[in-house]
């Protein structure tokens, strides 16, 4: 039996015939001179430059794990500062999805950067189904993309799908929580899911290499899928795997071949972030300070922080958005749409199986109707109740005003009363005191009038 002929083998071997016609059509031939479309790799570049580029980033973990502080240190900007505070810094914590847009700039390209995070996971009393929201929230995003190229005009299709979540887990040194192992199971064929160890510097690391090894253990009984690193193949991608340099005024941090950087020995990545600039000898770098020293966040021998780095941004930025595209979104895709065609699945159900697509869409958009009417009147009645809150809480008020114009009018009679009545007091009392002072005058008049005469004209010298 002879071997089996090889697509990539231009020679034809003797046992197949093949018209002469064919093989030369199939014959790679040089040009002569320069054509032109070796250029088009250009044009592909210019067009992604102009058009930027989109990146959604969930970070999912329990709050204190230094999440926006490493989100900080990886983009070297304040997504998160005092105006706009990470989850762990605010005061109201909700189990809610919440997502910040920042846009990026650097050495001329866009990168629209999503963040995707959870305030109140992991921190409840009663945990149960607080993943659910995150589900919820990868589910719609699947569901709006796929809206959007239904749709007759699909010029623009914003890409807010999750690409990447990278999943912090507490240093404790005894391996995955319950809640982590859950979480993860629900959430490896929706995302790629990356694990940090955060908070790296707790750890020593002796300890810290025993962790990772606990973690992976427990992540492969458990049948947990995580982002496989592919084989880098693009010279430029292998040198910055193999020596990455990046210079921070006088620092410059360099990685060696011969040094254990393979992305998958350092999976779970162990991380510390910081934006803090400190002085370690005679040079600047970003680290932590504490009593024994300081621990920088751009040495190897501290985390792996710039491994972390460099895999998310310089070398599997768009795998990661290829591989959510390929497989995550078209399992989504594939579901959605034979549930649409089958009857199966969550949104097909039992009425419309053995219908056709057309059939299934007008009993989609009749059921879609019913419901906006339905929410519709639920709208209305929602209004007319605080209508009708409004107008009780105005009728209370007029009634309390009310009561008070009256409690006033009595107060104010009363007061009159008491005033008429001080005042016909006042005139008995002044008619008595008259009364008196006329009858002393008489008196007077009287007692002047029984004098003697002679008394009163006596001549001098006759006392």
């Amino acid at each position: 039996m002879p071997p089996p002929h090889s697509t990539s083998d231009r020679k034809i071997p003797t046992y197949i015939v093949a018209p002469p016609a064919v093989s030369s059509y199939n014959r790679a031939k040089d040009m002569e001179g320069y054509v032109g479309f070796a250029n088009l790799p250009n044009q592909v570049y210019r067009r992604s430059v102009k058009k930027g580029f989109d990146f959604t980033l969930m970070v999912v973990g329990e709050s204190g794990l230094g999440k926006s502080t490493l989100i900080n240190s990886l983009f070297l900007t304040d997504i998160y500062s005092a105006a706009y505070p990470g989850p762990s810094q605010r005061i109201k914590k909700t189990s809610k999805v919440e997502t910040s847009n920042v846009h990026l700039k650097e050495n001329g390209v866009n990168l629209r950067l999503t963040i995707v995070d959870t305030p109140g996971f992991g921190d409840q009393v009663d945990n149960s189904n607080c993943w659910q929201p995150i589900l919820e929230h990868i589910d719609t995003k699947f569901e709006e993309y796929l809206n959007a190229e239904s749709r007759v005009n699909r010029c623009s299709l914003p890409d807010k799908r999750v690409h990447c979540c990278l999943y912090f887990i507490a240093p404790s040194g005894h391996g995955l929580k319950p809640l982590d192992v859950e979480l993860m199971k629900r959430l490896h064929d929706k995302v790629n899911i990356i694990p940090l160890i955060a908070k790296a510097d707790t750890l020593t690391p002796d300890e810290c290499k025993d962790f990772k090894k606990r973690i992976l253990k427990e992540i492969k009984e458990n049948e947990i899928n995580i982002y496989e690193f592919p084989d880098v193949e693009d010279e430029e991608e292998n040198n910055v795997s193999k020596k990455t340099a990046r210079k921070n005024g006088p620092k410059e941090v360099v990685v060696k071949e011969d040094s254990p950087n393979s992305l998958k020995e350092r999976v779970p990545f162990a991380v510390v972030g910081s934006n803090m600039i400190l002085e370690a000898n005679g040079k600047r770098v970003r680290g932590r300070q504490y009593p024994w020293g300081i621990a920088e966040v751009e040495n190897l021998d501290h985390c792996d922080f710039i491994p972390l780095r460099n895999m998310l941004i310089r070398t599997h930025m768009q795998d990661l958005k290829d591989v959510t595209n390929n497989s995550h979104y078209e399992n989504y895709r594939c579901k959605n749409l034979s549930a649409v065609t089958a009857g199966e699945g969550k949104k097909a159900s039992s009425k419309m199986a053995g219908k056709n697509p057309l059939a299934q869409f007008e009993e989609e958009r009749r059921e879609h109707e019913i419901r906006m009417q339905k929410m519709k009147s639920e709208m209305e009645q929602v209004f007319e109740m605080k209508v009708q809150e409004k107008k009780q809480k105005l009728k209370d008020s007029e009634m309390d005003l009310q009561k008070r114009l009256e409690t006033m009018k009595k107060s104010l009679e009363q007061q009159k009363n008491e005033l008429e009545n001080r005042k016909k007091q006042f005139q008995v009392e002044r008619a008595a005191f008259e009364h008196v002072m006329e009858e002393r005058r008489k008196n007077d008049t009287k007692k002047s009038k029984t004098l003697k005469p002679g008394r009163l004209f006596a001549s001098p010298g006759h006392d």
